[in-house]
């Protein structure tokens, strides 16, 4: 069992949900069940995949949800992507945010590979 609390990855992705969650209550009512909540399911996917592969039984299948945490954080790049394209968020909005998910995919990435050691 590891201490999910503990990496800094984690902690990141936290408040990466909370941000996604600020940006996201700005998008257009009719987007709710849509980009909004598919944004925020991404979001909460990473930090959610860590604290439940943080209870599994050996390195290697942590690192699988770890994985798993990664495509989630690529998921988040897509809807950024959308997001800017349809002008929900501002240029500057969409780098931050952008930016910042490359950051925790990089940092997932890395786990991974310390994992899989």
């Amino acid at each position: 069992m590891h201490d999910f609390r503990k990496l800094d990855v984690y902690k990141r992705a936290l408040l990466f949900t909370k941000r996604v969650r600020r940006v996201t209550s700005k998008f257009p009512r009719e987007e709710v069940f849509g980009l909004t909540s598919q944004f925020r399911r991404a979001s909460d996917s990473i930090v959610l995949n860590l604290a439940e592969g943080a209870g599994c039984s050996s390195r290697k299948e942590f690192a699988k949800f770890v994985g798993y945490s990664t495509r989630s954080g690529y998921e988040c790049g897509g809807c950024e992507d959308i997001a800017v394209e349809l002008e929900y968020v501002s240029t500057d909005e969409y780098e931050k945010l952008l930016d910042e998910t490359n950051q925790i995919v990089a940092m997932l990435i890395g786990l991974q590979r310390s994992l899989q050691k």
